[in-house]
């Protein structure tokens, strides 16, 4: 289990930013499922709550304004857990019971319910956002290149979602932690972003630990990071990775953007 931030940005109005990230608290739990293979039929509702809850710790540490649903699911998955702790009455205990309730419906069913219906419409939103961008990343053949092969796997696509865990380990490795700084003079996010651009173009994809300066601190660290995630929102980037707990990769998709920081929130700047 992946320990939760412990000490947020409480008096940085800097790192205090809302994300269009993540879909909603139905498109993390879907995450979650998968990331664990979990039959979405028979959901461990007391580990998925936990790996939740952590998750939701994680974005509340790094200021990132969660909306109202998100809390409202942590609620709902709380109230799902001890009702499937509770014992079952007996059938004799249930004569008087009215008949057209539901007393024995598994308290996970409703759960399910919605999260099939959200995993069907993003299916179909992500079909539909692929025809809107259909011929968008076609690049004119350059030179041809050999290259050698590693015997790696190929890199395939990974949701934004996962950069959340791949900076908590990198804090975890650093020994740190995120706490308030006072120092003299900030990077904006703004131009963080331009400075990553231009280490992208050089390379086209690097590691995402490789974008982080080893000398950072933590303030900047975090600059970086919330840089990264808007990037990935703007798509001028995307993640891959080439399995289970490997590196994740960040490759810059928009090359031919002369001031990338211009387009992010003003109140970013």
């Amino acid at each position: 289990m992946i320990d939760p931030l412990d000490e947020p940005f409480t008096d940085d109005p800097l790192v205090r930013v809302q994300l269009d990230v993540f879909e909603g608290p139905l498109d993390l739990l879907l995450h979650l499922i998968q990331k664990h293979e979990l039959d979405i039929f028979d959901i461990p509702i007391s580990f998925i709550t936990e790996r939740y809850l952590t998750y939701v710790s994680m974005m509340q540490a790094l200021n990132l304004d969660l909306a109202a649903e998100y809390l409202l699911m942590a609620a709902t998955l709380t109230h799902i857990k001890s009702r499937m702790l509770l014992p079952t009455p007996p059938p004799e205990e249930n004569l008087n019971v009215d008949p057209d309730a539901d007393q024995g419906e598994d308290p996970r069913v409703a759960l399910v319910r919605r999260l099939l219906e959200y995993q069907k419409f993003r299916a179909a939103g992500e079909e539909l956002a692929a025809r809107g961008v259909a011929g968008r990343d076609v690049f004119p053949r350059g030179m041809e290149v050999t290259a050698e092969s590693t015997g790696e796997a190929p890199l395939a696509p990974f949701p934004a979602i996962a950069m959340i865990e791949a900076f908590q380990k990198l804090l975890s490795r650093r020994k740190l932690s995120i706490a308030h700084e006072v120092t003299p003079e900030r990077v904006s996010i703004a131009d963080r972003i331009n400075v990553l651009v231009e280490r992208l173009r050089e390379r086209r994809s690097m590691r995402f630990d490789e974008l982080f300066d080893d000398d950072g601190s933590t303030s900047e660290l975090v600059v970086t990071f919330l840089a990264l995630l808007e990037m990935t929102r703007l798509r001028m980037t995307r993640l891959y990775q080439s399995g289970n707990y490997e590196q994740l990769h960040v490759t810059l998709v928009l090359t031919d953007v002369t001031d990338p920081g211009a387009a992010v929130r003003d109140d970013w700047r």
